[in-house]
């Protein structure tokens, strides 16, 4: 399977000056959960905004540009690869976690979304491409806990496609 995940304001923002504009350690929690023991996939600015790979996962970076990486982390030139792991194996599910690019380019063969819904909006210079929402069914829909560190309104939404 073919899941995207990713956080997103009111405006679809995800992304500021190669960071997130927010911080919800509740979120990065999610996020952890989810993709420990997994492969996730990426850009070239996402990886650099993480400052290296992730532990306990398979780290891919998705770029045209030659460059160096760690021997830990594998390079890809097109996303099309994934589709060629999600085929090969179906049981596995294969994280896109960003950024904008990315995710506008693997929209077509996504299976599934997990999107933090941050009910605010935040300056940005990063965006979630816009979907058609008739492809998709929210099958989970659960309201964050807000408190002094998580301070804003906030829902793990997951969409299945149809």
């Amino acid at each position: 399977m073919i899941s995207f995940m990713l956080a997103m304001d009111r405006n679809r923002v995800i992304g500021l000056n190669n960071d997130l504009p927010w911080h919800l350690p509740k979120d990065f929690r999610f996020f952890k959960e989810r993709t420990t023991g997994h492969t996730i996939v990426m850009g070239r600015k996402t990886y650099d905004s993480l400052g290296g790979a992730l532990p306990n996962r398979k780290n891919v970076v998705a770029t045209r540009k030659n460059m160096k990486f760690p021997d830990n982390v594998e390079v890809i030139k097109d996303l099309k690869k994934i589709q060629e792991w999600n085929k090969a194996d179906s049981e596995e599910e294969f994280f896109v976690i960003g950024g904008g690019e990315i995710f506008q380019q693997a929209l077509p063969y996504a299976d599934r979304m997990y999107i933090t819904f941050i009910d605010e909006s935040f300056e940005g210079d990063s965006y979630f491409p816009e979907f058609n929402e008739k492809e998709w069914n929210l099958t989970s829909k659960e309201k964050g806990e807000k408190d002094a560190k998580n301070p804003y309104d906030y829902y793990f939404l997951q969409y299945d496609r149809k």
